[in-house]
């Protein structure tokens, strides 16, 4: 929601909203003049937005459909739009390169609008996370009618966009509250191909389950980091704290390539974000060059801290298979570390569909702290608690406590490398996680 209200901003107008939780996001937001207020109290908004001809009421399906304010502008005969359907509207004149899948599709857009951003293309974006590289989700451009925006799947979000050019990244099983089955869920992606313009083009990791459907002249092009591809990586290898590896391409290799964020998850998401680069004029020299500089995403894979002795990071995982590319890419660039895991379980109906699969991941650490559920748009499934993952993990070094109690269990422990997981609100440790492992 924050470059939705970023953007109409921009353009002059007033903006203001309701969030559950005070973060560093909407502090940043407050700064630059967005209305923003974190109780339920629909008597509070002022007149003026009450005007149906001058206000539009955006809301994200994170928001429950029993909050007072949503209500009241329901009552009051509000057309409601979706975040995805204001950016299909805003986005539907421009070149969209839709990014989409499970897990990876941040970092890939944020690799998208990097490259594109500092070559002589350009673009517009509306991404996922904050940008390391600009300090922003949003990104304008006087030149360029190209625009990154991060597709997302939830709610079938994405089947308001009118993509250009698409990536899917990993079609896993996700939101089974929403889609009941995987077959459901993937049924949704094969309709979000099916989006794709005349003229357009499909970028899919090689491999996928998923039975795409294209329009006529929308060309498909495959990636991969495992086996060849239309776009490939081989030779991936570490020297201390850098990564490097060969890119493959139709028209030729480009040799010794650099990662700007060593962390081998994030080679698959290069390969996918310089297929479409290139695919849009991107120069071989610009592909290097930007990859090199880019600097990632706040909250995804983020060093807080690092020393020679310790090491912090924070990351947004929150799906097993994103947990599991996080915690094996720590141990490939820290080995024979003792690696602390604090993880902040998202939705009572995730953590009941893939306890098992949250539990096995787990395991792979060395010590492990499990915070309470966050239950975000969610009300408590009876049964459905943290414990219901720790009984299933299978090391000795285990507990589970509260947010607030986080830092008692810390005292008790001596973490080498220490990561936070989850896409709740664990991000309020994260600067004071920061401050106390700093000094």
């Amino acid at each position: 929601m924050s470059n939705l209200a970023r953007y109409f901003k921009i353009k002059g107008k007033t903006v203001a909203g309701y969030d559950k939780t005070r973060t560093v996001l909407t502090q940043e937001l407050e700064n630059e003049g967005i209305l923003i207020h974190y109780e339920d109290t629909p008597d509070a908004i002022p007149a003026e937005f009450l005007d149906k001809s001058a206000t539009l009421v955006v809301r994200t399906p994170a928001v429950p459909d029993d909050l007072g304010e949503l209500r009241l502008f329901v009552e009051k005969g509000f057309k409601i739009r979706k975040r995805a359907e204001v950016l299909g509207i805003i986005s539907g004149q421009s070149r969209g390169l839709c990014i989409a899948g499970t897990h990876g599709k941040t970092t890939t857009s944020m690799l998208t609008a990097h490259l594109l951003r500092q070559s002589q293309v350009d673009c517009n974006a509306f991404l996922g996370g904050i940008s390391n590289n600009y300090d922003t989700n949003l990104l304008l451009s006087n030149k360029s009618d190209l625009t990154v925006i991060e597709a997302d799947e939830y709610d079938r979000s994405f089947h308001h966009l009118s993509p250009w050019m698409a990536v899917i990244t990993s079609v896993d099983p996700d939101h089974l509250d929403i889609y009941g089955t995987h077959e459901a869920y993937l049924e949704s992606f094969a309709h979000f191909s099916e989006l794709i313009r005349t003229g357009g083009c499909l970028v899919i990791k090689k491999g996928l389950p998923l039975k795409y459907r294209l329009r006529q002249d929308v060309q498909a092009f495959t990636y991969s980091v495992t086996e060849e591809a239309d776009y490939y990586a081989t030779n991936i290898r570490y020297e201390p704290g850098r990564l490097f590896f060969d890119y493959h391409k139709p028209d030729g290799n480009i040799l010794n390539m650099e990662l700007g964020v060593p962390v081998r998850v994030n080679v698959e998401n290069a390969v996918a974000a310089m297929a479409i680069a290139h695919l849009n004029g991107v120069t071989d020299k610009e592909l290097m060059e930007g990859l090199a500089s880019f600097k990632g995403t706040r909250r995804r894979f983020d060093f807080q801290v690092k020393r020679d002795d310790f090491v912090y990071i924070d990351d947004y995982a929150h799906h097993p298979e994103e947990l599991r590319a996080s915690i094996q890419s720590i141990k490939a660039l820290y080995p024979g570390k003792k690696l602390t895991g604090i993880f902040q379980p998202h939705l009572y109906s995730r953590t009941n569909d893939f306890a098992d699969e949250f539990a096995e991941v787990l395991s792979q650490l060395d010590d492990l702290i499990l915070l309470d559920i966050y239950p975000a748009r969610e009300l408590p499934i009876p049964g459905v608690t943290s414990d219901l993952i720790l009984k299933k993990v299978t090391l000795a070094s285990k507990t589970v406590t509260s947010l607030e109690k986080v830092f008692d269990v810390l005292d008790q422990k001596q973490p080498e490398v220490l990561v936070t997981l989850g896409a709740g609100n664990i991000d309020t440790l994260v600067p004071l996680l920061k401050k106390r492992y700093e000094a």
